[in-house]
């Protein structure tokens, strides 16, 4: 399990990539509050990081940076448009967290394929393992 230094710092990272032109829409905000409570980070911490970023931390377990890369998934999705910034800005982020660059590339192809662009956790988590065969 994840520590609250990194637990802020995951919701840290994905409000960053949430602001788009400098505000959050209100579909990611209810997105990331629920993520929020998922990690048990209260209301009052999850407004802090809005305004007040905390630094990154780099996860160890490589299948919490799965699981990590996955939130930025759907959070990139939830709002129903996707740019080439976005995506950009995703891979990016994956590679940051130490991720395979053929793994990353392929879960962004595969969003095409999917509806809503939302790659299901199993398949995600498919496309990873292969890195390890």
């Amino acid at each position: 399990m994840i520590n609250r230094v990194e637990k802020l710092s995951l919701l840290s990272e994905m409000i960053a990539f949430a602001k788009n032109e400098k505000r959050i829409k209100r579909v990611e905000y209810k997105f990331l509050l629920g993520v929020a409570k998922q990690l048990s980070v209260s209301r009052e911490d999850f407004d802090y990081l809005i305004e007040n970023p905390v630094h990154h931390v780099h996860l160890k377990s490589h299948s919490e940076r799965i699981v990590q890369f996955h939130r930025l998934v759907l959070l990139m999705s939830i709002d129903g448009e996707i740019t080439e910034k976005e995506i950009y800005k995703l891979h990016n982020f994956g590679l940051r967290m130490g991720l395979n660059h053929d793994c990353i590339n392929t879960v962004l192809y595969l969003m095409e394929s999917f509806p809503n662009k939302i790659v299901p956790p199993d398949v995600l988590i498919d496309v990873f393992k292969v890195q390890y065969n």
